[in-house]
């Protein structure tokens, strides 16, 4: 095998396309298929398991794509290290980062990160907290943001930010007299319809855990969906379907527009932590260390 016919691999593997992969290397086709042939043939295993929309790893090609991945980031830099002085040359990094982050922090990060490093190229992946760690774990990833902690050994993580939930609610004449005549109690969370987000979020394992803490259980809670999409929860609860928890962040402007309204949690904390994490035990690129720097450069971590 070769370096070439692992970088074909990679791609396929990242983009689970071969015709995209074909694109992005500047190759054709059949050249990319011939790689992962090649690398099929001497391996003696399947690598993708095709269908007629997209191909997606094996087992087998999950276990290669964790080598490939750091094989591909070892020539990366070693190219980078010898460059310098050669003219500007286009590097990447790819980002995951679960909803909350994605949306509403990393713009900001990216806006400075561009006006530093123009030359760089940034590819975002914005999937929910638990999936963000295994990226980070399987080297799909050089950097990731997320609300959850997962006890790996392989994860360094750098709390930046304080998250804090609010329960959402329409703004009508109920919920503004609640907000007045039982502000400290959300015991009345029992007796309504509750929308919450998907499992594997860190929004709903945070909400779990300060609810409870406020005396309510999520298995009092009458939960009539799991939405992923936040934009579609708000505008849900905006319309009267059920009430809500989620980040103060994501309901700012639907607050200040007179839409929503939000109840603080009682007993929580000033707020969870959202993390920057990275693979401690991966040959980190230079641009992945630039990243960093300038996260922990805007959020006051140096």
């Amino acid at each position: 095998m070769n370096l070439k016919q692992l970088e074909a691999f990679a791609r396929v593997a990242e983009g689970r396309s071969f015709s995209k992969a074909a694109k992005d290397l500047f190759l054709t086709q059949p050249t990319v298929s011939a790689h992962i042939a090649a690398l099929e043939k001497e391996l003696n295993v399947r690598l993708f398991v095709r269908n007629t929309k997209e191909v997606s790893l094996s087992e087998d090609g999950a276990l290669l794509y964790k080598y490939a991945k750091q094989m591909v980031e070892l020539q990366k830099k070693i190219e980078e290290c010898f460059d310098s002085g050669k003219g500007e040359k286009k590097h990447g990094i790819t980002i995951a980062a679960s909803t909350i982050p994605a949306q509403y922090l990393l713009p900001g990060v990216l806006m400075r990160f561009n006006e530093r490093y123009p030359e760089e190229q940034i590819k975002i992946v914005e999937t929910d907290s638990s999936k963000v760690i295994l990226q980070i774990i399987d080297h799909m990833a050089d950097v990731g943001f997320t609300g959850t902690v997962l006890e790996k050994k392989h994860c360094k993580y750098i709390p930046f930010y304080k998250d804090q939930l609010v329960i959402i609610t329409p703004n009508t004449e109920k919920y503004r007299r609640l907000k007045e005549e039982r502000a400290g109690d959300i015991t009345w969370l029992k007796d309504e319809h509750v929308i919450m987000r998907e499992e594997g979020s860190g929004t709903r394992k945070e909400a779990e855990a300060q609810l409870k803490v406020a005396g309510v259980k999520m298995s009092e809670l009458d939960i009539i969906a799991s939405i992923e999409n936040q934009e579609t929860i708000k505008k849900s609860v905006r319309q009267g379907m059920g009430v809500s928890v989620l980040s103060r962040l994501a309901a700012n402007d639907e607050v200040s527009s007179g839409d929503l309204l939000t109840f603080p949690i009682p007993e929580s904390d000033e707020g969870r932590d959202i993390n920057l994490v990275y693979n401690k035990n991966a040959q980190m690129s230079r641009s992945a260390e630039r990243f960093i720097k300038v996260v922990k450069e805007e959020y006051g971590l140096e």
